[in-house]
């Protein structure tokens, strides 16, 4: 009589090792906000489609391309392609973007004056230290018109590509992730939404100006050449690509972060 039932566990547990076997775990980097929050509302979307997501969050944006070209992740999503091309250049990484998913409107924040022209002569700029997000914050100076650039299209500017500067601007190149601890130590910052979204910052709110919702600088998914047309990648990316991920955007973060599909 106890046979039966001995038979029947045993299917059961071999049913159960085999969906447990079918589930392909996914892991992917990404900076807490809005990445990570971001990834946490496909979740359960993609462990219905088979996909285990595991998100392993960073505080900066050189390890989640590292560890992705050393396979220690399978995808990540933080950047945006100006600032993988210059890694890829620098680092000669295998890497690939695979899917727009939003726009993070670049801003500038000041905890010393309340608009662009209270900016005085010979003001303290902070700018993130890596080229393509540097060459981001200097375009938008020039758009302020407080500065000119050699060439106005140069998305990897430094300061040291300024033609013009009218009011001596003196310039700070930081980490991105420390500036917005560094507000209390200059004019003014230019910083990544994602790291004023973490300091409590409100962008359409709290920035002295910002960019458009027509920014270049969309941020995508990245995988690496060998394994970007997986199909756990191309689940994550289709899962991130739907109208429910477009809402929680638009309710979240209320023009903060921009929808790029």
């Amino acid at each position: 009589m106890r046979l039966p039932f001995a038979r029947t566990a045993l299917l059961a547990s071999v049913f159960f090792l085999a969906g447990a076997a079918h589930a392909e775990k996914l892991i992917v980097g990404a900076t807490q906000v809005p990445h990570a929050e971001i990834l946490e509302v496909v979740k359960p979307a993609l462990a219905k489609d088979g996909v285990e997501l595991d998100i392993k969050v960073f505080s900066d944006y050189v390890q989640p391309n590292l560890q992705l070209a050393d396979k220690e992740l399978d995808a990540n999503f933080f950047q945006h392609q100006p600032y993988l091309e210059t890694f890829k250049k620098d680092r000669g990484a295998k890497l690939v973007g695979v899917g727009l998913v939003h726009v993070e409107p670049f801003g500038a924040y000041s905890r010393k004056v309340q608009s662009t022209d209270q900016i005085p002569e010979g003001a303290t700029i902070a700018i993130p230290n890596d080229p393509s997000n540097s060459g981001r914050a200097l375009l938008l100076l020039q758009q302020q018109g407080l500065i000119k650039l050699k060439d106005p299209t140069n998305i990897t500017a430094t300061p040291l590509d300024i033609a013009e500067n009218p009011k001596k601007l003196k310039f700070r190149e930081l980490e991105a992730a420390i500036l917005p601890r560094a507000l209390a130590d200059v004019d003014v910052a230019l910083i990544n939404t994602n790291y004023a979204l973490e300091a409590g910052l409100v962008p359409t709110k709290d920035a002295l100006f910002i960019e458009g919702a027509e920014s270049p600088y969309a941020n995508i998914v990245v995988a690496r050449e060998d394994n970007k047309d997986a199909p756990a990648i191309k689940k994550l990316v289709n899962a991130l690509h739907t109208p429910e991920v477009k809402q929680f955007i638009e309710e979240k973060y209320k023009g903060a972060v921009v929808p790029a599909f």
